[in-house]
Formats: C-alpha cells, structure tokens, sequence
C-alpha cells in the first residue's frame, strides 16, 4: 500500500474521531448555544451592543449547526435525506443571509428538543430497563462439602441445589426440595402479592423471596429461565415494526426529499429565500416518525409490567382488531388438574375397595389415575399382577386374587358386570353433569363410581364478559373432550359455542375456516397440541404455564397462565392503536397548519416554526408515555 492511501485512511479515521466527539457532546453543545443566545440579547436590549449580539449568534450558529451537519451528512452517506438535511439547508441558508438571529435559535430548539426526546423515550423504556436489573446476579450454590457459597449465576447448571434466604433474588427457576416462604413473582405475573411456596413448589428466577428459607433444585438455568424469555421476547417486540411504522419510514423517505423539491420551487418562484427555508423548517417530519414507535413501545413496556408479553408492534395491530377468540378448554378456561367431584359407592366394604382401586392406579400416571390416588389419600396398597392395559378402556389386573376392572363404561360392560338401573342412572346423572367416568368391578360386580372434571378457573366468567364488553363478537370453545363435557363448561360460563370431540388438526381447519371468512382469529392455548392452532391464528395467546413449543409459536403470553390479563392485554392493544392514531393526527394536523400559516399569515418565521415542530414532537411523546399507566377500567 503507498504512502497517499494511509494517508487517505488515517484522514478518513481522523474526521471519524472528530464527528464522534462533536457528536458525543451535543448535550454540551446545546447548554453554550442555549448561555450564547441569551447573552446575545442581554447585551443588545440591555446595552444595545450589536457587535456582541451579532458575535455570540454566529458563534452560537456555527457552534450549533456543527453536530446537525454532521448527522446529515452521516444520513445522505447512506442515501437518506433526513430531518437533519433539511434543517442544516435552512440554518445555513439563514446564516448566508445574514439572519444570524434565526440560525442560532433553530439550532438550539432542534438539539434542546433532541435532548428532551431522548429523555422522555429513555421513560417510556423504563419498564424493560426495570426487567433487565431484576435479573439475579449471584446464587448461594451447594458444593461437594455440603456447604453454600456465592458464585456469579452463570455458573450455575441444571440440578445444582441452591440456598434462598429471606429478601433475595430467586436465581433460576426450579423446585423447592425444603423449606417454606412467601415470594413475590411480580416480576413474571405483574400481582405483588406474595405466593405461599412450599416442598414441591415452583419458583422462577427474578422474583424475591420476601421471607422463609429455602432450597431449591434448579430445573432451568441463564436465558432459559422464564424470567430470561420474557426479557429476550420484550426487546425483541420493542425492535420489530409494525405495518404502519413501515409506512411511515417509506413515507418519510420520500416525504423528507419532497418537502426540499417543494421549498426549492418556492425560492425560483418567488425568489424569497428567507420563505423557501422557513417551509424546509416547518416541513419535518419529526413527529410523525417518532410518534407511531413511541405509543409501541408504551404498550408493549406496560404488558411486561403486568404479566402480559406482546411480541412485536405487529401484534398490537392486529389483536386491536380481533373478531373471534377460541380457547382451547383445559388448561385454558379451565385448571388442567382433573379432580373427583363425585362419587357413589355400591359396597359396604368401603377401604378395602379403595385400596384395590388406588393399589392399580398408583401405576398410572394418566391425569384421571392421579386424581383417584388423590382422591383416595392414604391407605393399604396391594400387589397388582397380571396387569392389562384396554386401550381406549381402562384397566384389568389381579389383586389379593380378586379380577378387578378400572375404566369406562364400555370396559365394565366388556367384563360383562352387572348394570342394574340405579347404576345406570347414576352414570347418566354424572355424565349430565360433564363427568369423566371411573367405574371398579371386583370380581364382576360393580363396587365404586367415580365423576372426575376439570374445574374452572376462578374468575374466568368474570372476564369473559369483559372480553365481550370490549367488543368482541364471538367466544368458542374448542376441546379435545366429549361434547357433553365441553357443552357443560359452556353453559356454566355463558358461552353459546362449544366444539368437543376435536383433534388438534380439527381445531387449526376451523380457525382456518374462520379467517377464510374474513374473521380476524385469536386463540387462547397451553399444549403442544395446541400449537398448530396458535401459529395458524391471526394473534396465538399461550398461557404462561403451557408448554415450551406453546410459547414459542405464541404471540401473546399471559405469564402465569393468568386469565384475568387477557382482558387487560385487548384493551391494552386497543388503546396503544388509538394512541398511534392521535399521534399520527397530531403530526400530520401541525404540519399543515404550519405550511398553511406560511402563506395565511404575517407572524410565521424559522424559529416560531422549529419551537412548534419541536413542541408536536414531545406531545405526541407524552401522549405515547400516557399507556405506561393504562390499566383496564
């Protein structure tokens, strides 16, 4: 390489340095520009001194136009003319005019409202800024010896047990071994009201444990937590844009280029110079490009705040507009944990029953056999022998001697047991009631008559009336279970649509039946049955209990699988839309009345012009800040 081309490098590396440092201290630069106008005007109205006036103005000019150039300059690098472009025009243009009055002041509103747009959008990340220094740092990690000591939480792995003490971060989500507590899970549900944790219980990194000890063993550890998705899935939504953010950049970029066209033509018609830079002035663009990302990431900082994680700008359109919502029924509308609601007993030797029934269900680990074992608590088991598994059925196996048959109807009937016509009306009775049916035949007769259901989350109805109160149209159930079940639920939460019977494939035919009707489909689910229909929907909703792939073909999350924020995140939606849509309002009308009061009135100048450009800038700032506090009424 010759002596000229490092030469060319080290000047091009030079001038990189000064434009990063004149940049660096614009805040800097703004104050002195700010302290040279003032001075200015004390020393022409105090001791009509023009020379200082018209000395610190163009210094103040200079000084200020400095870092602006430079940021033109770095955009039409890149081939965009930019807000800085046609500011630095007109400053310099007012500036070779002699109107040093004008350029010093548009120069020190543009970089004072620079000043104030990054102090209020720093606000409106407030909340993502709160997430990322919940996050633990440290862990009190069991060594070999037996004793804890504190190590950086990066080092700890899946399975290490760690000590929580009273007041500290929870550093990994895992499962309490022993010890009791309170913790507070407001981090991950947005509810500060402390959770009662125990042996066997669930805790999630992030969230502090207000009082008790206790040990825990990690089950998932570093970005995996689900402490550590919530911060990587917010910063993603906050990147993404929306269809209308992408509108705007494609409008700005040719909007910006014709305001320059239009003040140019002005000049050659009416040869006024000092006309055609105050329309480059009043021209910008600047609220409308900032107004439709701030009410964004307003919105989408208020759902991490409370438990509700909106994936991108994207969705916030498109939940706004939703017609239909179908839910997924167990685990969603309901708790997922089936549980015996009634039972008759057709024996008077009760125990000994129980314990042959508990004795073959123990071995099951199918949801209705842990409900029965739950059910029943503690009693004798017995050896279980000769076990056969009816597919679709239920149970036969031999215990203490005796055949005896665990399952549905059809299995009873299949070991040709007995039902008489009190049986028989029972069975129906239960099934009226939405019942999942657990017969035992002991040796051909019928000994014990079990309804296990689902409960409903507490609340549910509550909120499914909100959802309709906040219009929208249509609320189906699709499930997996027996109609007579789904039709139940149904009824009890005052919905008039219920599909049961539904494989996952069923379910994604009918969302995609919905939305070829022009119905903009969200759906509510938590299993990796599920997911099909929650990446096929316009918006997927996943409660945040669900399982991994769940979440991941989600839109929504609802973080600790917290019905009552599915109310919270559609008005939510609702309300960051109309507030992109006063923004855009507030832009678009300051514009015009500006432009219009160039060519209406005598008063409009340069500066006049930048103050309220600037002023409609943190306006709809402000208003965009406003949805940090929204809460459902």
């Amino acid at each position: 390489m010759n002596p000229e081309s490092n030469k060319g490098i080290d000047t091009q590396e030079g001038d990189a340095m000064v434009q990063r440092y004149i940049l660096s201290k614009k805040n800097q630069i703004t104050l002195i520009n700010g302290v040279l106008i003032i001075l200015a005007f004390i020393s022409k109205i105090g001791f009509e001194n023009i020379v200082v006036f018209n000395g610190a103005l163009i210094i103040a000019s200079l000084l200020g136009v400095a870092p602006i150039a430079i940021q033109a300059y770095q955009a039409l690098k890149v081939k965009v003319v930019s807000i800085d472009v046609l500011v630095t025009i007109a400053v310099l243009g007012a500036f070779l005019i002699n109107n040093y009055e004008e350029s010093a002041i548009v120069t020190f509103l543009f970089l004072f409202g620079a000043y104030l747009e990054q102090r209020t959008l720093n606000q409106t990340r407030s909340a993502i800024k709160e997430l990322t220094e919940m996050a633990p740092e440290s862990a009190l990690k069991q060594k070999e010896n037996g004793e804890f000591a504190e190590v950086e939480v990066d080092e700890v792995d899946i399975g290490d047990i760690l000590l929580v003490k009273t007041g500290a971060k929870v550093p990994v989500d895992g499962t309490v071994l022993t010890g009791e507590g309170h913790v507070n899970e407001a981090s991950i549900t947005g509810e500060s009201v402390p959770v009662s944790k125990k042996k066997g219980s669930q805790v999630y990194a992030g969230t502090i444990l207000e009082n008790g000890t206790i040990q825990i063993v990690a089950d998932r550890v570093g970005e995996d937590t689900t402490f550590g998705k919530i911060i990587e899935l917010v910063e993603e939504a906050q990147d993404s844009k929306s269809e209308a953010e992408r509108f705007i950049d494609r409008f700005s970029k040719y909007y910006t280029p014709a305001v320059l066209v239009f003040a140019t033509l002005v000049w050659l018609v009416s040869q006024d110079i000092e006309l055609a830079i105050t329309i480059l002035v009043l021209g910008c663009p600047g609220a409308l490009v900032i107004g439709v990302p701030v009410s964004n990431v307003a919105g989408i900082g208020n759902g991490a705040r409370n438990g509700v994680l909106l994936k991108g700008s994207e969705v916030i359109q498109s939940f706004s507009k939703v017609d239909v919502i179908a839910f997924d029924k167990t685990g969603t509308l309901t708790v997922g944990n089936p549980k015996v609601a009634d039972t008759k007993i057709y024996t008077t030797n009760v125990d000994e029953v129980l314990g042959y029934l508990a004795s073959m269900e123990s071995e099951s680990d199918h949801p209705l056999a842990k409900a029965v074992v739950e059910y029943i608590g503690d009693t004798k088991l017995s050896t279980v022998e000769n076990t056969d598994v009816v597919k679709g059925g239920g149970i036969v196996a031999y215990v203490d001697g005796h055949r005896v048959a665990v399952g549905n109807v059809a299995l009873i009937e299949k070991e040709n047991v007995h039902l008489d016509e009190k049986a028989r009306a029972d069975i129906a009775g239960f099934e009226q009631k939405g019942n999942s049916l657990v017969l035992t035949a002991v040796d051909g007769e019928l000994k014990v008559l079990m309804g296990i259901r689902d409960q409903i989350r507490p609340g549910v109805k509550e909120n499914l009336q909100k959802l309709k109160a906040l219009g929208v149209k249509r609320l189906i159930i699709l499930s997996g279970d027996n109609q007579g079940t789904v039709d139940l639920v149904a009824r009890e939460l005052g919905l008039n649509e219920a599909y049961g019977n539904m494989l996952p494939e069923d379910k994604s035919a009918f969302v995609a039946e919905l939305q070829a009707k022009g119905k903009i489909v969200a759906f509510v689910g938590d299993g990796v049955n599920d997911s099909p229909s929650l990446a096929l929907a316009d918006i997927g909703i996943a409660m945040g209990g669900g399982t991994d792939v769940a979440l991941e073909t989600s839109d929504i999350v609802l973080m600790n699988s917290d019905f009552s924020r599915l109310p919270h995140a559609l008005g939510l939606t609702k309300a960051t839309a109309l507030n992109m849509l006063q923004n855009i309002v507030i832009a678009v009308g300051v514009v015009l009345v500006l432009l219009a009061s160039v060519f209406l009135s005598e008063w409009m100048n340069m500066s006049i012009g930048m103050l309220a450009h600037e002023a409609s800038i943190l306006v709809v700032i402000l208003n965009g800040m406003r949805l940090l506090g929204y809460k459902l009424r």
